[in-house]
Order: structure tokens, then sequence, then C-alpha cells
């Protein structure tokens, strides 16, 4: 039986304990003594969000094929065992082997949202590896990091040794190799990264400086050391239905965010969105076969016994074979009480049949998201979404019997106006309004519509990179006017209206479009005692500001400034294949309110067909 690293006396004092023990169904148990390497892979959040985490399945499951590597897990300690852990001096350890994290070789840490950075943090220290790169000796575990927010890695910079830009089902593999080869030569640290530097995608940020100019922005971005490349070009897996994916995902004891099998069903996305970052850095669209996902939808569910199965994708409405799975999975599933997840569906037709298939229509609701309130602003941020079709829409989930639904939008999108704002409102009540030209009679019970709101944050590699970001004043001011319109609305009483906290937001900008001058802040921000800042109890607004203010950073310098086209932007030596004179394109598109057609309508040039296959290379968009 298996040593826990934490007494019975401490788990019965601490909130849900199967957290941190492991021994969950489909975990990979290896016997130490014939592992050549031992990687742990790690989600900076509570257990419950990072075992919801699709890319950690994959690469654990990738990883635990080796016969000579070991593929373990950790997630941050809850803010309970965290107090702990420091007064106990325990180090963190890994929930397969119990075994801490630093006699590990590699430590990977997910980089999902920015407002996850103090945790990184967290784990490095509680698992007793320096903070700094700089200071890790010999005996340290090579700490790496990847996810969509690697595409900016420059406020993480200094804690890092390499971040791993792309996606890992390609150079993983040749990574620990050479570090096997490099460790038989005994060759050291620095001897194994200059060679994982000269790896496609692999940027590690020693051998790199920054020097900037008087007035904050960069002068220039050079590399240290000539061996490696000036250019990072990212990783991309173009053959989705010949590599790895998990089929017996591993199942947690306690309920985490999505308790689901997983059916990724394509990566990329055609719309092209210019405030999504997930759009641009994904691209080209790649689709997996439809016998591959139908083979594995039967292998994880047999081997999860969970009751539902979700597609996964950016757009499912645009993945070429969706009817014909998703009547497959109802066919082959529903008999045996599994219910299907189809996220990212525009509504039609087709997905009003098929959620009335898989859904109680009177317990659920349906989702659009509109983005703005006007065409005008939807046309500026190129949603490709008109409001006959939002209506439209709408009215045909009315007379299906849907009377419940949910509204996305965003405030503080480039252009806005008041009166864009105030089109939410008026929009809201519009869809209200379909719903009340059904015969009472015939209605199921009152409408029910939740708008909500998010603030925009202009993401790295978007056509909106170069744009300001509204200051809190502005954002707090447009929320004030659109409550006040909202209430002004003939259907208020059927409109429920919510919205984002709005530090939260202009945290996530400055970490998003940082430099590398803003880790000193994270670090700052961290010893004051900042963790878990995306749980809205524990965000502690007032010690960031004050490690700005120590540093000496004006956070809207990164945040409500625009940014000459010409301007040499922190991530700028990373190429995600959609090039940089596209993105100023579509820029200048969305000022002049111009929409861009979709990938499958007319290629626009971005520049992914220089990864090969995808859209780019079907009939007529070439």
């Amino acid at each position: 039986m298996r040593k826990l690293a934490l007494s019975d006396e401490i788990l019965l004092t601490v909130e849900k304990p199967a957290r941190y023990i492991g021994n969950e169904v489909n975990m990979a148990v290896k016997d130490i003594k014939d592992i050549d390497i031992r990687f742990c892979m790690c989600f900076p959040d509570v257990y419950e969000i990072g075992m919801s985490h699709l890319g950690i399945q994959i690469l654990y499951d990738m990883f635990n094929r080796r016969e000579d590597t070991y593929c373990e897990r950790v997630y941050s300690p809850w803010v309970d065992l965290d107090k702990i852990m420091r007064e106990k001096n325990i180090p963190l350890f890994a929930l397969e082997s119990q075994d801490p994290i630093k006699e590990f070789d590699f430590l990977g840490i997910t980089l999902q949202y920015e407002m996850c950075y103090t945790n990184i943090l967290q784990i490095l220290e509680l698992s007793q590896i320096p903070l700094y790169a700089k200071d890790r000796t010999e005996e340290d575990p090579i700490v790496i990091g990847g996810g969509p927010c690697a595409y900016n890695p420059e406020p993480l910079a200094d804690f890092f040794d390499f971040f791993y830009i792309g996606e890992g089902e390609t150079a993983y593999d040749e990574i620990l190799d050479l570090y096997k080869e490099n460790k038989k030569n005994g060759g050291s640290r620095i001897d194994f990264l200059r060679q994982v530097a000269n790896v496609q995608g692999m940027y590690v940020p020693m051998f790199y400086e920054v020097d900037y100019n008087e007035d904050g922005t960069i002068a220039s971005f050079h590399k240290t050391d000539e061996a490696v490349p000036d250019t990072i070009k990212k990783q991309v897996e173009m053959e989705l239905s010949e590599t790895v994916y998990p089929e017996k995902p591993l199942v947690p004891y306690i309920k985490v965010t999505q308790d689901r099998v997983v059916l990724e069903i394509q990566r990329g996305c055609i719309r092209g969105c210019r405030f999504c970052q997930a759009g641009m850095i994904y691209r080209p669209i790649r689709e997996r076969d439809l016998e591959f996902l139908k083979q594995r939808a039967y292998e994880m569910l047999k081997a999860t016994g969970h009751e539902e199965i979700s597609l996964s994708s950016l757009s499912s409405s645009d993945y070429s074979k969706l009817q014909e799975l998703v009547y497959f999975l109802i066919d082959e599933f529903r008999s045996n009480g599994v219910n299907i997840s189809l996220p990212s569906l525009r509504i039609d037709a087709f997905a009003l049949d098929v959620m009335s298939k898989v859904q109680d229509v009177k317990k659920s609701s349906l989702t659009f998201a509109p983005e703005a309130g006007s065409q005008r602003l939807r046309d500026v941020i190129n949603k490709g979404l008109t409001e006959e079709v939002i209506l439209k829409g709408a009215m045909d989930a009315f007379l299906s019997g849907w009377n419940r639904v949910k509204l996305y939008f965003m405030l503080g999108l480039p252009t806005e106006t008041l009166e864009d704002v105030e089109g939410i409102a008026i929009l809201s009540d519009k869809i209200a309004r379909e719903y009340y030209t059904i015969p009472k009679e015939e209605r199921n019970g009152r409408v029910s519509i939740v708008s909500s709101t998010s603030f925009f944050v202009p993401k790295p590699f978007t056509p909106f990179q170069w744009v300001r970001m509204a200051t809190s004043e502005e954002f707090l001011e447009r929320q004030r006017f659109l409550h006040g319109k909202m209430k002004e609305q003939l259907n208020y009483k059927s409109i429920k209206y919510n919205w984002h906290e709005v530090e939260l937001t202009m945290l996530e900008g400055v970490l998003a479009r940082g430099d590398r001058r803003v880790g000193k802040v994270i670090y700052d921000a961290y010893k004051a005692g900042c963790l878990y800042d995306s749980w809205s109890e524990y965000f502690k607004y007032d010690a960031w500001m004050t490690a700005f203010e120590e540093n000496k950073i004006d956070p809207l310098f990164y945040t409500s400034r625009e940014r000459d086209l010409e301007e040499i932007l922190p991530w700028d030596f990373i190429d995600v294949g959609v090039t940089k004179e596209f993105l100023k394109r579509e820029y200048k598109r969305a000022i002049s309110e111009k929409v861009t057609p979709n990938c499958r309508q007319a290629c626009s040039g971005c520049g992914a067909k220089s990864f090969g296959g995808g859209v780019c290379f079907e009939g007529g968009n070439k």
C-alpha cells in the first residue's frame, strides 16, 4: 500500500482530502526503478479545475506510453493545506507516487489563464524549487511552461527554464530523448537548455535580452547566444486522427468542474473574430476523422463510466461531420442514459433538433454570444452574426419549447459608443418581445433572459493587440449606463443583468500584454499574499497595486495606451503562423467596419497555410 505524503491527521483537517491522495480510476502506476525520466504535469489551480483540463489528460496519456518515462500530476493546494504545508515544512508532492516534486526531472506547468500566475509561484515555493530560473542548480527540475498564455511568456520569463510554444503532441519525444542523451553524456543543465532552444517552438528566456527606450517601449529584443534562433515558430499537430488521445481518461473521486468524457472534434476556427486570441493562435483548422471520434467515444465511456460526453472545439457547428457524429452518439448511447453536451453551437434548426433530443427543454437554457449590441460593432469585431439571425434563432428555440436564454456581450470593444452599449439592452428586450408574440396558451411560462457582460481585454496575436483598453472608470461608467438602460426596457422584469469585476479584468490586461518587467510585480504580489487571484474571495487588488507602485510600474502603460503599429511588442519574436501584416490588415478593416469572410468562404491570406493542410487547401481556397 502507498504511503501518503500527508498524515491522516492533516487530511482530516482540510477541505476535500481526496484532492491530494491520487489513486483515481485509470491513474498510471509504474515502478520508479524502471524509469529514466520523471515528469510532473501541473495545473496551477485547485484540483477540481485542473482535473477538467483536456490538455493535461492528453499529455499524461502521451508521456506514460513511453516505457522510460513516468508522468505524474500536481495541482495547487487549497489555502487550508497551503498554510499547513508552510508551517510544517512539507514539500509539495505528486499525486501518483506522493514523492516530492523537487525529486523530478521536469515540472511542466499549464498556463491557461493569467490570473493563475501567483499560483505558479506557490507551486514552485511549496516544491522547494527556487522561484527564479537563474537560481536553480543541477539538482532542481527543469521547469517548463506551455498553453495559451505561453504565447506571451515575457511576464513569466524569469521563472521558467523554457516555454513550449504550440501543441504538445509534436516535440516532447524529441525533448525527452535529448534529456536522456545529455544526462548519459554527463552534460549540464545549460547544455540541455541550449539543445532545447534549437527545437522548433521552444523558447529559453536565458538566451535572450530586452532593451527599452526612455518612454518604456521596447527598443530591441535580441539573442545572447548565436546558436539559438531569432524567431520561435509554434508547434502544430496537423494529423489529429493519427496522434495520441486518451482511451482511458483519469476519473476523479470527487465532483470536478467538468465531470464527463471530452471528445475534441477539431482544433482551430474559421470564423476570424477579431477579439479572439484562440481563433488566431490555433490556426489552421484541423478536424479529427469521424471514425476516430466514434472509436474514442466507445473507449472512453467504457473506461470511465461517465454519463455525459462533451464535444469540444472553438466552433462545433463548423465541424463538417457534426450531424453524422451527433446522431451516431445519440443512437448509440442515449439508451444507456448518456447525455450529449454540445458547447459552441450556433442556434439553427439542426442544433435545436439535437438539443431537444439530449436536453430537458423545460430545465435547460440556450446560449447566444452576440458579443456586441449593435450591428455596426458586430461588424467591427467580425462576429458575422446579424440581428435577424439572432432573433430567428431565439424564436425557433421558443417555438421548440425553450423559455430560458443566456446572452454574452463585451463592454469596452474598440470604437464602442454609448449607442452600441444601449444596443445590448435593446437586443435583450427584442428577444423577450419575440417570445411574447407567441399566443399565451402556447407559451412555456414566462421568458427568462440573462444578459452578461465581460470587459474586453485586447490580447496578443489578435487584430486588436494594438488598441487601448478602457480604464476601470470607463468600464464602470458603461456598466452603470447599461444597467440604467436595461431598467428602461419594456420587458425588464424578464431580463437579468450580470457583470464581471473590473479590477480583475484590469490585472488580466496587464499580465496578458506585459513584458519582462512585470515579472517582479508578480513576485512581489505573491510575497504579499496574493494567491488564487481568479477567486473573488481571495483577490487582493490593493496588494497588486502596491506591488506596481513599489516597482515604479504604471499598469496603464500596458493597458490604456494605444500602441503604434510599428512598435515592438513583447511577443513579436514568436511566429504563430498568422502574420503581423494580416493582423494589421484586419485591424484597419475593423476600423473601417468591414467584415472579412470566414475561411471556408474565402481565404484571407492570414499565413497559417505555412503549416500545410487545413482549410487553406480545400477547393477554391488556395
